[in-house]
């Protein structure tokens, strides 16, 4: 038994050293685990005056963006409507041109007709009766349109029936 006692101080001897050895070293594990804890502690403290209105912060510049983003898209819908204005406006600008292109065309050909006519004499104006002989001169008028008594006997021409009774008297002529 006395053995057993021994043994039992032994084991209580080597526990006792065993902790003892785990405190001296866990002395400065937990100072450093206190150091840690005050950092914590600091930290939390600063996080809760800064963090509100840090988050504040990104709130409004959140809302900001927005505001921003909207104005951009109305200037770059307000931008595609003035060019569309424009794109009218030269459409318009090119249909006028056009059109004071063909009207200065207009004009310059009629001035160049008015000084055209400027230059040439004057024509007498002539009677209807002088446009027949003169047509009737030139031969522009067709003989069914003229009376025989308006055509001298030298110009007028030979109508079919004429030409055959001309051949049926000279058959009875005693040359023929």
């Amino acid at each position: 038994m006395s053995e057993a006692i021994f043994l039992l101080g032994l084991s209580f001897l080597l526990v006792v050293v065993c902790l003892t050895i785990l405190l001296l070293t866990a002395i400065p594990a937990f100072k450093e685990l206190a150091k840690a804890a005050n950092s914590i502690i600091r930290l939390t403290d600063t996080l809760t005056r800064e963090l509100p209105a840090t988050l504040e912060a990104i709130r409004m510049t959140g809302l900001e963006l927005s505001e921003l983003s909207d104005e951009l898209n109305q200037g770059a819908k307000n931008a595609g409507e003035a060019v569309k204005q424009v794109n009218d406006g030269l459409k318009g600008v090119r249909q006028s041109a056009s059109s004071a292109s063909i009207a200065t065309k207009s004009a310059f050909a009629g001035i160049k007709a008015g000084l055209k006519s400027l230059g040439r004499p004057r024509r007498k104006k002539r009677s209807p009766s002088d446009l027949n002989q003169e047509n009737l001169r030139s031969g522009n008028l067709p003989a069914e349109y003229l009376d025989e008594n308006d055509i001298p006997d030298q110009e007028r021409p030979i109508t079919p029936n004429e030409m055959r009774s001309e051949r049926s008297m000279g058959d009875l002529t005693p040359e023929g």
